[in-house]
C-alpha cells in the first residue's frame, strides 16, 4: 500500500523530501520557537554544522583530476555568473516602468534586490548532486558567486536607488564562506585518495539523504525566523499570492533561458543541470545580511525581504521537484 502511494505521488514529482519541505514551512508557521532558538545544540547551529559536513563529504567524493577538469570549463562558469548577476537584474529593469511607482514601488525594489543577490551555495550544490549534475563546477560557481555578490549586489542597488550606499563590511561573510564551505571541501579533497574516499563513494546514496535532511533543517529555521518576525502580516493573502506567482514566473523564465542557452552552447547533461540550477537560484542568507546593511534600519526591510523569502521557498520546492525527476530519469533503465 505504501509503495502504491509513493508511486502515485512520484508521478506528480512528489516524494518524502518534497512533502517534507512543505511540512517544514507549515511547521515553522505554527511552531517557530525551536527554529529561532540559539545555542550550541540548536537546530540552527546543527544546520550550520551540517552544511560543513555536506561540503566535506563532497570533497571526499571528488577526484582531484576531475575537479581540475571541471574548473577549466570557463564557458559554464561565465554562463552561470552572467545569469546570476546580469540576466536577473536586466529582467527586473525591463519591468521597472510598470512597477516602480505607487504601491508597487517597494515590492519592485525588493524584487530587484532579489535579482541582484548571489546564488545560494549549499542548496545549489545539493540539488545539483541529487540530479547527478556537475558537482565540482557547482561548488566552484556557487562559492565564487557568493564572493562576487559581496561587491556586485550593493553596486546594483546603488545604481537603481541613485543614493549613496554605506560602506559594506562583509568580512564576516567571507570568513564564514572560507571556513564553512571552502575549508571542508579542501579537507575532503586531501582525504579523497585514502580509504575514506572509497567509503564515501560506496555510501553515496546514504550521503544524499544526509544532504536532504540538512536542507530541511535550513528551510525550517529560515521560515521560523520569518514567521516569528511577522514578515507576512502586513500583506493580504491575495497580494502574497500575486507576488509569489510573479517570483515563480521569474524563476522559470530564468531557468528556461539558462537551459536553452546551455543547449545552444552544446553543454552535456551534467553541465546543463549545473548551469540552470546554479544560475537560477538566489541566497536568502546573503539577502538577509545585506539588507540590514544596505537599507539600514528602514521599517520597510520586512517588505523588501518578502520577494527573496518567497523566492527562496518556491525555488527550493521547484528545483527539488525538477532534481528528483532528473535523478529518476537518469537512474531508470532505458
Amino acid at each position: 500500500m505504501e509503495n502504491k502511494v509513493a508511486k502515485v505521488l512520484a508521478r506528480f514529482g512528489l516524494d518524502w523530501f518534497i512533502l517534507s519541505l512543505i511540512g517544514m514551512i507549515m511547521l515553522a508557521s505554527q511552531f517557530p520557537g525551536p527554529g529561532i532558538a540559539k545555542g550550541a545544540f540548536s537546530i540552527s547551529s546543527l544546520a550550520n554544522l551540517g552544511i560543513s559536513f555536506i561540503f566535506f563529504f563532497y570533497g571526499l567524493k571528488l577526484n582531484r583530476k576531475k575537479l581540475v577538469a571541471g574548473l577549466s570549463n570557463w564557458r559554464l562558469h561565465i554562463l552561470v555568473q552572467a545569469g546570476t548577476f546580469i540576466l536577473f537584474p536586466v529582467l527586473l529593469l525591463l519591468l521597472r516602468p510598470w512597477l516602480d511607482h505607487g504601491n508597487t514601488q517597494v515590492l519592485w525594489l525588493g524584487s530587484f534586490f532579489l535579482a541582484a543577490l548571489p546564488s545560494t551555495v549549499s542548496s545549489s550544490v545539493v540539488m545539483v548532486s541529487i540530479a547527478n549534475g556537475n558537482i565540482p563546477a557547482a561548488i566552484f560557481n556557487a562559492s565564487i558567486s557568493s564572493l562576487m555578490g559581496i561587491f556586485i549586489t550593493p553596486a546594483w542597488m546603488a545604481i537603481v536607488t541613485g543614493g549613496q550606499q554605506n560602506h559594506l563590511d562583509m568580512s564576516d561573510v567571507v570568513v564564514k564562506l572560507l571556513l564553512q564551505i571552502l575549508l571542508p571541501v579542501v579537507a575532503g579533497l586531501l582525504l579523497n585518495p585514502t580509504r575514506l574516499g572509497q567509503v564515501a563513494e560506496k555510501y553515496n546514496k546514504q550521503l544524499k539523504y544526509f544532504d536532504q535532511i540538512v536542507i530541511l533543517s535550513i528551510v525550517y529555521t529560515a521560515f521560523s525566523d520569518s514567521f516569528d518576525k511577522h514578515m507576512f502580516s502586513n500583506l493580504g493573502i491575495g497580494e502574497l499570492f500575486i507576488l509569489g506567482a510573479c517570483v515563480l514566473a521569474l524563476f522559470f523564465m530564468v531557468y528556461f533561458i539558462m537551459n536553452n542557452i546551455a543547449r545552444l552552447l552544446l553543454f552535456n547533461r551534467e553541465d546543463r543541470i549545473t548551469a540552470t540550477f546554479c544560475g537560477s537560484k538566489k541566497s536568502l542568507i546573503h539577502g538577509t545580511v545585506m539588507a540590514k546593511v544596505i537599507f539600514m534600519n528602514s521599517p520597510l526591510i520586512g517588505i523588501l525581504l518578502l520577494p527573496i523569502m518567497l523566492y527562496h521557498a518556491l525555488q527550493l520546492i521547484s528545483v527539488s521537484v525538477i532534481a528528483q525527476g532528473m535523478a529518476r530519469k537518469h537512474t531508470s533503465p532505458a
